[in-house]
């Protein structure tokens, strides 16, 4: 039987209830294999356009994203689980390639990712829940063990 060597485990997270619960799972396999979890908050379309065009203040986005961030610390605090993030444009307007899919999955490349846990949302239409779609997406194309949850 073939036993999974994990190192790093990648959470994207948009904000969502659904991304909270997938941070929630990879900490809970980061510690049980003695790993570390990395967070990526995607932005969404709108904040993405909106900081391009100067209509949305990067610094009130960095202040939203910091304060989900500092709600995966505290989840991870206790667990002996060491977390880092970062934040990625889940969309370009000069790029076409560039969605939340691909930025899940270029993230996993770039931190050396050994294992995902994506949400699954529901398609809600809800402007904020960047990553319902990147599911599908990347579970198709990830090189990763991937849990959906």
């Amino acid at each position: 039987m073939a036993t999974l060597d994990i190192d790093l485990v990648l959470a994207p997270v948009d904000g969502s209830d659904e991304s909270q619960q997938a941070v929630e799972y990879a900490i809970a396999i980061a510690e049980e294999y003695d790993a570390t979890v990395h967070a990526v908050y995607v932005l969404g379309e709108d904040v993405a356009r909106g900081i391009e065009t100067g209509a949305v203040d990067e610094s009130t986005v960095a202040t939203d994203t910091e304060s989900f961030t500092e709600a995966i610390f505290d989840r991870a605090d206790g667990t002996g689980v060491s977390v880092t993030t970062s934040i990625a444009y889940g969309f370009s307007t000069k790029v076409k390639t560039t969605h939340p899919g691909s930025v899940i999955l270029d993230t996993a490349e770039e931190v050396d990712a050994d294992f995902l846990v994506v949400p699954r949302e529901p398609v809600s239409g809800d402007p904020g829940e960047v990553l319902e779609k990147a599911a599908e997406y990347v579970l198709l194309y990830a090189s990763q063990p991937v849990l959906s949850v």
